[in-house]
């Protein structure tokens, strides 16, 4: 039996050869080309009629033309202008959907209308977890995440204290979220396929949970900055607690519960929130 008619049927293959797009590696382009991953996406995104949702890499479009007919509008961030013929092909016939032709680690987020409360991509690589701590941080009223990102990207996010994986990532994320890895996604789905497995992660805000601000995001980035050295040393040599001794920083791992020379590794979100009031940053 030929492949063909299987091969027209998927419209990212379709749109590769009508518009003649090849994957730009630099990109960190993975295009997804089996739609049947889509239903997947949806049903973890608890899609509704009333969702205004941003997707990040819209690449050829498949996954933009689903979310359109699901929710009540559709942000589609694409920075390679050589996908325009592409993506619009895959969005125009949808009158609630806005391309955005920019860089999603610059684009004013804030300033996105209507204002979206989910975000839902195919991430490339690169930045995967940078744009996905961006959104946490920038758009308040963003609830829910669910992306395609690389394993080692989805299992740091989601890593706990103690874990190898765990770090900078993990804790700001985890400071507003409670973070999943949801399932396994095959290599074959994707255009060309990757060298790399990846995974469906889950972000789902926690009520009340305020993003981390500059001072608490130093603090963390400082205490793993030097992983072998304890948190004291470590933020004493990256200057993530500014004006503070490691003394000072020792005597407050203590009021929280933690030895003076216990490392970044081993404390939760809230324990660096409680240290950062602690040291009254």
């Amino acid at each position: 039996m030929s492949e063909e008619p299987a091969a027209a049927a998927q419209p990212s293959l379709r749109r590769m050869r009508s518009f003649g797009v090849r994957p730009d590696r630099d990109l960190g382009q993975n295009f997804l080309i089996d739609s049947n991953i889509l239903g997947v996406i949806g049903r973890a995104a608890e899609l509704s009629e009333e969702d205004v949702v941003l997707e990040i890499g819209g690449g050829l479009g498949v996954l933009s033309e689903y979310l359109a007919e699901r929710a009540r509008h559709v942000h589609v961030v694409e920075i390679d202008q050589r996908l325009r013929e592409a993506l619009l092909d895959a969005t125009e016939p949808h009158a609630n959907v806005n391309v955005h032709w920019a860089d999603a680690m610059t684009l004013e987020l804030q300033a996105l209308r209507p204002t979206p409360n989910k975000v839902v991509a195919n991430l490339p690589y690169g930045i995967a977890a940078g744009v996905l701590l961006r959104t946490i941080e920038e758009l308040e009223a963003v609830s829910l995440w669910v992306a395609m990102v690389q394993r080692e990207v989805g299992e740091r996010l989601a890593a706990g204290p103690g874990s190898g994986a765990y770090g900078t990532p993990s804790v700001l994320a985890q400071l507003s979220c409670d973070v999943e890895v949801l399932r396994a996604i095959p290599r074959t789905v994707f255009l060309p396929v990757p060298n790399v497995d990846s995974v469906l992660v889950g972000l789902r805000r926690r009520p009340a949970e305020a993003p981390a601000g500059a001072a608490l995001r130093g603090l963390i980035s400082g205490g793993f900055a030097h992983r072998r050295k304890t948190l004291a040393g470590s933020l004493g040599l990256s200057g993530g607690a500014p004006g503070r001794s490691r003394e000072q920083i020792r005597a407050a791992l203590e009021r929280i519960g933690h030895p003076a020379d216990a490392r970044a590794e081993r404390l939760s979100p809230e324990d660096f929130r409680e240290l950062a009031r602690m040291l009254e940053l």
